[in-house]
């Protein structure tokens, strides 16, 4: 069965990549440039499992890499930074060959490759290269970053086909009626139950599974109209069968093609990606500014100095010559873009780098349509800040600690010094950041307090970024990482923190060293709590006032939701992320700045009625869920009750009334079918099988045959309900015998018998086993819905009593078994990245499936749906990590003004990015003028004005502190007072602020 090795290890990763990751290890890629761009992309690259990376750079590291090259550390100043980087990728991921060139780009040498990198590079190399990739049919891709902005370009060839340009797998629906007509009309709905089909105007389908009108099943695809939400048009079915029950409705995606212009005509003729028809004239303008940077450089030898006007009007005058520019260049904006190209921000190059490297993915994988053909992106909004606004250029010209040139950096041989002073002082690491904020900022940055929730992919490129910028490395800097998690294998392709040997340790320990490794000044501090109502003593007011601001990376909404009010409540900055495959998103909450974050709705209720489940499944999420109640009931359930029997002689007293016997029942089978060795497992296994799969069915088809009828004339077997078949078993089908080999070796686990994973050994057990015939039970009540299945029926007192008796007895005589281990039974918690469970559960669901003629699930999207899991990839994590970054460097300025602040959302499988400014908050200046009339705490009155006069006068003198104390809640320093004013409706008070009230 598929599953394990590379599977489980980039299970995530694949969810995400379809099936076009099987390309991924045999790939081969350059990666020229390992400053920071260079790194983050080639750090993506190898923990996605890309067959050979090769790292080329020709300089050596300096002392400011260290701000935003994340592979270095200070020992490996003066090294090649191609070099060192290579062993520190080399730990990441044992799969990837990571090699290491420090000579020239030959073209010779560039054959190799299906994909080139080049970063930090020189125009003319570009240009170079760029012609013969093109020619070749080498995918080539450019990314830089210079300061505040970046850049992205691609050019794929004249001919690139993109197997699958959408995210996700193609959609499905369950068929309930298909028409006969011209245009036939397919009533149907979304695999997940009740919800509307998921089909657009347009869309490709196939047919399957359809009884009755079986025209339809294994025709070429066929175009749908969208009519509502449940019923698309097709062709003509007029001479079609009549429909009888059943079928599924499946996506179809075709191939693309697309062509891409090289290098060296795209800078003439841009075509350029931008959110909105208002972003042309700023992207243009950036694409005027890097090319006067480069011309810049040629012409003196170096990058603009920070915030020297002449340099920045001799960048103008260089764009202004260009003769390229289509439309009116914004001088503004060449202005702010020059006036600190010479600087280099871990953020920026976290974004830029993490996009490019998604770019490489497409490329290699064919998944998504890869960006056509530039992409321009700049905060230059942070210029504007009132502390960034006034800053000089002596206040942003550090002595860098290394004498090499900024452009070219992978490419050309350079001198360097050796200077580490410490912290934010000039010639220090942060000299690319001092370029940009000055020096009064990153004595600022050091001295912040903040709070990261979570460790997971998110938290780890947070943390690493935090490292770089220098977040709480001053003597009064904190940063707290808290996590409750431990590191799972699954983690590592997606959480750079963690390696190999750190599984199952604690994430937040294992993050706050590795970002005392990256840079040993920032003060951190690793916590394993939530964050959360039970532990409020511990990260209380008082905690979160202490704080600058939050970072989360949760994964769940209603943990997001409680941080929010938290930091809502102590005015406290929050900056939310969150990802789903490509997707991914960043909100900036900053108290009284702007609106707070959006309560989170109550999640889709997905349930499934029972009966449905039991007995008449629709789709591959139904069976995927009875696989997993079956797990749960067999493997999970009957050991602790078991257990629980054994050590408590009363449990059967325990039990509830309503459901006591069916317990009891299944202890007792337990302690029946107790195996002595593998053997006996095996054939339990196949007996379970014959039971569920054709003793089941045949008793289901007896009670209701194929021509029962629901009511006169109307077929029991139509529309929603699928007629099964029974299935006879064949040791010579993999899937039934898979099911027998997982099925058996749980068992023998939760029975604590040695297992075994030979096939042969299981098939020539299994062809002694010979089991009874099954006849049907006349009479049998089945329920058809859910109010049935809530029925209860009378409790069997009798029934009851013989089998406490009978259990009582063998419990007896298993106690004085020496024997018999104690617990007695081991109980199995299904774990979605368990090889054994997911075997199970893949091959008990597709045999549930072909009972119901549902198309089956691989492996691994029997994973993603029975495990629950959000698709997630590295890149997605990097880039939304650094767009929270950037609105850090705001938080630190103490900006008030909301018009600097961003909202960020960004889809990679088609390179788009939104940043919008996040929406400005309720603003209350009514004067009522009137007074209270009433203090309640629940439903206790505290103060009524309405009391006579000696009740008041108890009221006034009592102390809200003593009241709380009568009623047994620990001394509280802050409440929150809600309050309700007289001729307003409810839904203004609630949407007003709580007051916050401190007691003495």
């Amino acid at each position: 069965m598929a599953g394990g090795g590379a599977a489980g290890r980039y299970s995530r990763q694949l969810f995400v990549l379809g099936g076009g990751a099987r390309r991924l290890p045999g790939a081969a890629v350059l990666v020229s440039g390992l400053r920071g761009t260079g790194a983050q992309a080639a750090t993506a690259l190898v923990l996605a499992g890309t067959g050979r990376v090769v790292l080329h750079d020709r300089g050596a590291a300096c002392t400011a890499d260290l701000a935003q090259q994340f592979l270095l550390g200070e020992s490996d100043v003066g090294q090649n930074r191609a070099e060192a980087s290579r062993r520190v990728l080399a730990e990441l991921n044992p799969c990837v060959a990571v090699g290491a060139h420090t000579g020239e780009l030959s073209e010779a040498f560039l054959a190799s490759f299906q994909v080139v990198l080049l970063t930090e590079s020189p125009l003319e190399e570009q240009l170079r290269i760029g012609d013969f990739c093109h020619a070749c049919g080498i995918c080539f891709i450019v990314a830089n970053t210079k300061g505040l902005a970046g850049q992205l370009f691609c050019d794929f060839g004249e001919r690139f086909v993109v197997d699958d340009p959408a995210e996700g797998d193609p959609v499905c629906g369950a068929v309930q009626h298909i028409s006969q007509g011209n245009p036939g009309v397919v009533t149907c709905m979304g695999a997940e139950g009740s919800r509307g089909h998921p089909f657009c105007d347009g869309d490709l389908v196939t047919f399957s599974g359809v009884e009755g009108m079986t025209e339809l099943n294994g025709r070429e695809p066929i175009p749908v109209r969208v009519l509502d939400a449940f019923r698309l048009e097709i062709g003509d079915t007029s001479s079609f069968s009549p429909y009888r029950s059943g079928g599924q409705i499946s996506q179809v995606r075709l191939p693309q093609v697309h062509s891409y212009e090289p290098l060296r005509q795209a800078l003439a003729e841009p075509k350029i990606w931008v959110a909105s028809t208002k972003e042309v004239p700023r992207s243009r303008s950036l694409h005027a500014a890097f090319q006067a940077l480069h011309a810049f450089h040629k012409e003196q030898g170096r990058l603009p100095r920070p915030r020297a006007p002449a340099d920045t009007e001799r960048v103008l005058e260089l764009a202004r010559s260009l003769g390229t520019q289509q439309g009116p260049l914004d001088e503004d904006i060449v202005r702010a873009f020059a006036s600190v190209s010479a600087g280099d921000l871990c953020p920026m190059a976290s974004i830029i780098g993490a996009l490019a490297a998604q770019e490489v993915l497409k490329a290699i994988t064919r998944k998504f349509v890869p960006l056509d053909q530039w992409l321009y992106l700049d905060a230059l909004e942070c210029l504007v800040l009132e502390g960034a606004a006034r800053l000089t250029e002596e206040d942003c010209a550090p002595v860098r600690a290394c004498a090499e040139p900024l452009v070219g950096a992978g490419g050309a041989t350079v001198a360097h010094t050796h200077a580490a002073p410490p912290s934010w002082q000039r010639g220090s690491r942060y000299d690319g950041q001092i370029a940009v904020f000055g020096t009064a900022f990153q004595e600022l940055l050091s001295r912040q307090k903040y709070l990261v929730v979570g460790a997971g992919a998110i938290g780890c490129e947070l943390l690493k970024n935090f490292a770089m910028i220098g977040l709480a490395a001053g003597p009064d800097g904190d940063l707290t990482i808290t996590d409750m998690d431990t590191i799972a294998p699954s983690n590592l392709p997606r959480q750079l923190l963690y390696r190999s040997a750190d599984i199952s340790k604690p994430k937040s320990v294992v993050a706050a060293a590795a970002v005392r490794r990256m840079n040993p000044d920032v003060r951190v501090t690793a916590h394993q709590n939530q964050v959360g109502p039970a532990t409020e003593q511990l990260y209380g007011d008082d905690f979160f006032r202490h704080l600058d601001g939050v970072a989360s990376a949760l994964d769940t909404l209603e943990a997001r939701s409680y941080l929010e009010s938290r930091c809502l409540r102590c005015l406290t900055p929050l900056l939310d992320s969150g990802t789903e495959g490509p997707r991914g998103n960043v909100l900036a909450m900053v108290p009284t700045v702007t609106k707070p974050l959006e309560p989170a709705g109550d999640p889709a209720d997905d349930t499934v009625p029972l009966c449905t489940l039991r007995f008449f499944p629709r789709t591959i999420q139904h069976t995927l869920q009875w696989a997993r109640d079956e797990f749960e009931g067999l493997f999970q359930l009957p050991a602790e009750h078991v257990n629980r029997f054994m050590e408590d002689p009363a449990f059967s007293e325990q039990l509830p009334a309503r459901n006591a016997v069916e317990v009891l029942e299944r202890v007792r089978g337990s302690l029946q079918e107790r195996p002595r060795d593998w053997q006996d497992c095996v054939c339990w296994a196949h007996r379970h099988w014959q039971s569920r799969y054709h003793n089941a069915i045949v008793q289901l088809l007896h009670t209701f045959p194929l021509e029962h009828e629901s009511s006169p004339g109307v077929p029991f077997w139509a529309g929603d309900r699928s007629c099964p078949h029974p299935l006879t078993f064949n040791p010579d089908n993999d899937t039934h015998l898979d099911y027998i080999l997982a099925a058996a070796h749980l068992f023998a686990q939760t029975h604590k018998v040695p297992p075994c994973s030979d096939r042969e050994t299981a098939l020539s057990i299994l062809s002694s086993v010979v089991l009874p015939p099954f006849a049907p039970q006349d009479g049998l009540q089945i329920p058809l819905a859910e109010e049935q299945e809530e029925a209860q029926a009378p409790v069997d007192h009798r029934r009851l009593a013989e089998l406490i008796q009978d259990l009582a007895q063998r419990r007896q005589e298993l106690v004085g078994a020496e024997e018999v281990q104690v617990p007695l039974m081991e109980p199995i918690h299904f774990e979605k990245d368990n090889d054994i469970h997911m075997n199970f559960i893949t091959a008990a669901s597709n045999l549930r499936a072909e009972n119901y003629s549902i198309p089956p699930a691989d492996w691994l999207t029997s994973k993603r749906i029975a495990g629950r899991i959000v698709p997630a990839i590295i890149t997605t994590t990097a880039a939304v990590a650094g767009l929270a970054c950037l609105e850090v460097y705001k938080l630190v300025w103490g900006c008030r003004d909301p018009s600097c602040y961003r909202n960020s959302h960004l889809n990679l499988s088609d390179c788009r990015l939104f940043r919008v400014q996040p929406p400005l908050p309720h603003t209350y200046r009514k004067t009522h003028g009137w007074t209270v009339t009433m203090l309640l705490r629940g439903h206790t009155v505290l103060y009524d004005s309405e009391a006579d006069e000696e009740e008041q006068a108890r009221q006034r003198v009592q102390r809200i502190s003593e009241n709380l104390e009568d009623a047994g809640e620990l001394r509280q320093r802050e409440l929150q007072l809600f309050y309700v004013c007289e001729g307003e409706d409810a839904e203004a008070g609630d949407a007003r602020p709580p007051l916050l009230c401190s007691l003495p």
